[in-house]
């Protein structure tokens, strides 16, 4: 069963534009290193957007092999084109994933009854689980509990990461899912009370620069240490809001790079973090235990790690 913290993982490129192989390896080896219980590569952090089917491939590939079983693997391979999702899903699970995720389908805005025919149709092909990501400040609609509940009755659909920042959908969805559908939050400042309510994790973004404190905090919860919890979700708390002041992965990307993990390049249409959010994000990762070199955050955002 797919629980925990997971992080979903940055894509790290050189300044050239091209996947910085090392860079992501070396990410995957310090992240599990640091406690955390599954990763998530080629999501909208790891900017799935802007790679080509090839690199969207070997950037999931590249996550399996370091991985090297260690923690499961969930793969993204989302798309608003049904035909598109099951091709992409196929080439996904063939580099060894545990999972894919799949986004509801930005743009189109599809039905309720669409979206059940579109992941239906996902899952029914699809060679490994299938866990479902409504996220509607991206795609521009919302999968409804019942949507959501109708869903977790397929064989091959195990879970939901919830991103819609709603606490009454993701209660209806803990309450009355069957054995085994895992809930996970998509919103890190959401974590604790959606755990609160029956959640099993989160697929955290700030987890990759603070991978320890935020697995911390998800076990804290699952052993039922409120005080604990509650003292790691303060602590992250300025990190939580800051790693979205610009478009995510932009601050999350600079914080790496200040941390010397990656580098903070981003592919257009992002643009690197604005000079004056770089003193914010600083702080907030020291804050939030995040050990930067001295002198880190007053680097240019080009500049290499």
């Amino acid at each position: 069963m797919l629980r925990g913290c997971g992080t979903a993982l940055v894509t790290p490129f050189r300044e050239s534009g091209e996947v910085d192989e090392p860079a992501l390896r070396s990410l995957v080896d310090w992240q599990i290193g640091q406690g955390v219980d599954f990763l998530v590569p080629a999501g909208s952090t790891g900017e799935a957007a802007t790679l080509v089917a090839d690199e969207h491939e070997r950037v999931v590939a590249i996550t399996v092999d370091q991985v090297a079983g260690r923690v499961p693997v969930v793969g993204g391979a989302g798309s608003n084109n049904t035909v598109e999702a099951i091709d992409l899903s196929l080439r996904i699970a063939s580099t060894g994933v545990t999972h894919l995720l799949h986004v509801s389908p930005p743009y189109n805005r599809p039905q309720q009854r669409g979206l059940i025919e579109h992941f239906s149709a996902v899952a029914d092909a699809a060679p490994c689980p299938v866990v479902l990501y409504n996220v509607p400040g991206r795609t521009g609609s919302n999968i409804t509990a019942a949507t959501t509940l109708a869903l977790s009755e397929h064989p091959n659909i195990v879970g939901i990461k919830e991103a819609g920042g709603n606490c009454d959908q993701v209660a209806e969805i803990a309450h009355h899912r069957p054995a085994g559908f895992v809930v996970l939050s998509g919103d890190d400042s959401l974590t604790m009370p959606f755990m609160a309510l029956g959640a099993d994790g989160v697929i955290s973004v700030v987890a990759n620069a603070t991978p320890r404190a935020m697995a911390e905090l998800v076990r804290a919860m699952e052993r039922g240490d409120l005080p604990r919890a509650r003292a790691l979700h303060y602590r992250l708390a300025d990190w939580m809001r800051v790693a979205f002041v610009e478009s995510n992965p932009v601050p999350v990307k600079a914080a790496l790079s200040m941390l010397g993990r990656t580098h903070p390049h981003v592919r257009l249409p992002l643009a690197p973090l604005a000079e004056s959010n770089r003193k914010a994000v600083a702080a907030a990762v020291r804050a939030a235990g995040g050990r930067l070199p001295a002198g880190r955050a007053t680097r240019a955002c080009g500049d290499q790690p």
